[in-house]
Order: structure tokens, then C-alpha cells, then sequence
């Protein structure tokens, strides 16, 4: 085995960066359930689930098995060849969404799937203008980026035309408020649609958003936001495009978030969940749409567009999903998290925020609560000491914020593992302090 200052060089060498904040200075030998495993023999506590899709853990022994037997059988096809596994996670992804939800298509990545969605919206209305969130990460490809507004945008020239941002609706950091200085989140739609009809040139094509704003900072609409979206989009004939590739599949205590928010996406799009850590996304939308795209001449055709060995994985996740009532676990262990984290918000003043569902939250940090004055160096120094003491985390730093933890452990966690977890949190913020 090669020593680490060898791995290192060939990093330095080799290794295109592609993240502004460098890569963890941790070799990965191997990982099981809610644990990493280092060449140094150190264990860490992964509390981002991978890039938040290993949901069922790490080398879960059901996906392995399934690896395993589906790498022997059936790998890949031709793209215009169908196979049973896809078929068969078709019918139950639609079978998971309620009516009229009922058409899939399985791809590989997130982007790629907005990618799909953002296209046929275009088809199916023959509209061009997108809007999405001000905060919003739809992924890297041409569409979806030109969609995503929390990063990436300087450099890279002009974005596909007509794209138009909203507000994020913040309830920490409110800019607009009602009389008692809380966030009047309908006058603040109200506001944004007026800009976007300002904007238009009358090509109103879909609006794509998250149900819960990850990369954004762990950002949750208010109540009742949502739905009062979607009307928007009606009154100006758009679809809603609803990205799930974080809080789908039993993330946040339900099967999906939009559920919770009481509406019914046009078009949904999953990704990361539905693999379990591998690569495998899915757009699902109504019969009528597809067939519309279709008659238009929907083209989406890619390498790995139903691919026979990755579906056959979605599958195995639906089967411990539903076998084992994640819904349920999670909403309990969310319960149980929340706990903790409103714990570490009595303890130490630099929490100035705990927000989120289910296995899906997060804490913003502060230098001050009643100014709410962040500091980029607050949220390194914890992310580093965590680090140190056994526990991976990963931090949003945005402008205007002080940095928001993303904690998003496997939704096959145990409370003890939950409870290590925020113990060590508890410590580092103990140490580091104010800076």
C-alpha cells in the first residue's frame, strides 16, 4: 500500500479540483452502516450520509447483495432497450406519488434529471423561461445551473436565457416582515411574481424548486408557501417542477416532502435517495404531459437512461423503505435529533438557528443572536474540530451567512449513534467558541 505523502502528491499531480473548500484531508479506506473508515485506522461518524444519499448506510448488506448478483445478470442495454428491474421501479415509484403522477424515466444524476425536466416543461408548454430560487442548487448541467443561484454562476459567461430568480423564503433572515418583524411570506411571493411578469418576455415555461433549500442553507418554506406557488404557476399556465433529490423517500419523515406541503408537482424529480449512493434519478410526471412531450418529440436519449443494474438497486431501497417502515423511524429519530440540536442551542450562544425535518436538518452558527452576524472562520474551525474528534460534517457558507450545518445522517441511524453525533457537535463548539 502506498504511503500517505505518495496518495497526497498524486492529489496535488493528478486530481482536478472541483469545490472551492478543497478536499477533507482524510484517505477513505472503506465505510460500513453510519461509519467511515480512514487509512490511519480513525473512525468517523458521517453525518452528511455521503453526499446525503446513502440513506440505508454505507455497504448496506441488501445493496451489496443486489450489486453483486445484478452486475452478473444484466449490467447495461442499448438506451432503446427496456429491462425488467426498470420497469418494475417504474410502476413503484409511480405507485409511491399520488395520482396523476404516473410516468417515470430513470437517469442517473440529479442535474441530469432536472436537465430532463426542465426540457420537457420547455416541450410540453413551448415556453422558454425558468424561474427557481434565489438560494437554489438544481446541479451542473447547462439547464440545471442556469437554474441554481447559491453558487457557480461568475465565469462561465452567459446562462440559457430566461432564467429569473425569486426571493428564498428565509423566515431566520426575513426581508420582507409583517408588523411584528416576522417574514410576510405572501407579500413577498406577491412581490417576486410581480417581478417575474415584469421580467417575461410572456414565455412562462415552469417553475423548478426545492421543498426544503439544501445547499441554500437548510432553508424550509413556510407553511402554506407552497401551495401558494403553485397557484401562481397556474394562473400563468407553468408547470412546477418539485427537486427531491434530498428530501425524497422517507428523508424528512414522509415518503416525499412535497407531501407535507399539501400539493402535487406537475413534474418531480428524484435522484441521490433513490440509489442509496449510486448513481441513479428519476423524473416522474403525469400521463398527460408525457404524452404531450411526446408528441413533440421529447429527445433525452443518454448512455445510461434505464440502466437495468442501478434500477434493480432502487429497488432493493424501496424494499427496506417499505419493509421497515422508514417513514415512521425517521420522523422518530428526526424527533429525536431535534431534541439535541435545540440542546445545543440552549448551550451555546453561537447556535443561532435549528431548522428542518426528519433526518434532514440543520443549525446556522451566529457571533450574535439579536444582530445575527456571521463569520465564515466560526463555521471552519467546527467543521475542522468535529473532524478531529471523529465526526464528518458539512457546512453551507453562503454570503450574508455565517455558515448553516447540513446534517443529514442515514436514515438507518440508531439513537446512539444520533446522540454521538451531537455530543460531539456539543464538544466542538464548546472548544472553538467565539473566534
Amino acid at each position: 500500500m502506498e504511503n500517505p505523502a505518495q496518495f497526497w502528491t498524486d492529489v496535488d499531480r493528478h486530481v482536478i479540483r472541483y469545490g472551492p473548500g478543497g478536499f477533507t484531508p482524510e484517505i477513505i479506506e472503506r465505510a460500513q452502516g453510519s461509519y467511515l473508515y480512514t487509512a490511519d485506522g480513525r473512525r468517523l461518524l458521517d453525518f452528511t450520509s455521503g453526499q446525503m444519499s446513502a440513506i440505508l448506510g454505507h455497504s448496506h448488506p441488501e445493496i451489496v447483495a443486489t450489486v453483486r448478483q445484478a452486475v452478473g445478470d444484466l449490467d447495461h442495454l442499448f438506451s432503446g432497450m427496456l429491462s425488467r428491474p426498470v420497469v418494475t421501479l417504474s410502476r413503484r415509484l409511480a405507485d409511491s406519488v399520488p395520482d396523476p403522477l404516473s410516468k417515470v424515466m430513470l437517469l442517473t444524476t440529479g442535474a441530469e434529471a432536472n436537465e430532463a425536466a426542465i426540457r420537457m416543461a420547455k416541450l410540453v408548454t413551448g415556453r422558454f423561461e425558468i424561474v427557481s430560487f434565489s438560494r437554489s442548487w438544481h446541479g451542473m448541467t447547462q439547464g440545471a445551473v442556469s437554474a441554481t443561484y447559491s453558487a457557480g454562476r461568475k465565469g462561465y459567461g452567459p446562462a440559457a436565457p430566461g432564467n429569473i430568480a425569486i426571493p428564498t423564503p428565509n423566515a431566520y433572515r426575513p426581508d420582507v416582515v409583517d408588523a411584528a418583524g416576522e417574514l410576510d411570506w405572501r407579500r413577498q411571493l406577491d412581490t417576486a411574481f410581480d417581478l417575474v411578469d415584469a421580467q417575461s418576455v410572456g414565455s412562462l415555461a415552469a417553475c423548478i424548486v426545492e421543498p426544503i433549500l439544501s445547499s441554500g442553507g437548510l432553508i424550509e418554506p413556510p407553511p402554506g408557501y407552497l401551495a401558494a406557488l403553485q397557484v401562481k404557476c397556474r394562473e400563468r399556465g407553468m408547470l412546477l417542477i418539485v427537486d427531491e433529490a434530498q428530501t425524497g423517500l422517507c428523508r424528512t419523515g414522509s415518503w416525499y416532502a412535497f407531501e407535507q406541503a399539501g400539493i402535487t408537482p406537475d413534474i418531480l424529480t428524484l435522484s441521490k435517495t433513490l440509489g442509496a449512493g449510486l448513481p441513479l434519478a428519476a423524473v416522474i410526471t403525469t400521463a398527460e404531459i408525457e404524452q404531450e412531450a411526446h408528441d413533440n418529440g421529447y429527445l433525452f436519449f443518454t448512455t445510461h437512461v434505464s440502466d437495468p443494474l442501478v434500477a434493480a438497486v432502487g429497488n432493493t431501497v424501496l424494499d427496506v423503505l417499505e419493509r421497515d417502515k422508514m417513514d415512521v423511524r425517521t420522523e422518530a429519530n428526526g424527533e429525536f435529533l431535534r431534541d439535541g440540536l435545540l440542546g445545543l442551542q440552549e448551550r451555546h450562544a453561537v447556535v443561532g438557528d435549528v431548522r428542518g425535518r426528519g433526518l434532514f436538518q440543520g443549525i446556522e452558527l451566529v457571533l450574535d443572536r439579536e444582530t445575527k452576524e456571521g463569520s465564515d472562520e466560526l463555521g471552519r474551525q467546527v467543521t475542522r474540530r468535529c473532524l478531529e474528534l471523529g465526526l464528518h460534517m458539512n457546512i453551507v457558507q453562503l454570503p450574508g451567512m455565517g455558515g448553516v450545518f447540513r446534517i443529514a445522517p442515514p436514515l438507518t441511524s440508531t439513537e446512539e449513534e444520533l446522540a454521538e453525533g451531537v455530543a460531539i457537535l456539543d464538544r466542538a463548539l464548546a472548544e472553538v467558541g467565539r473566534v
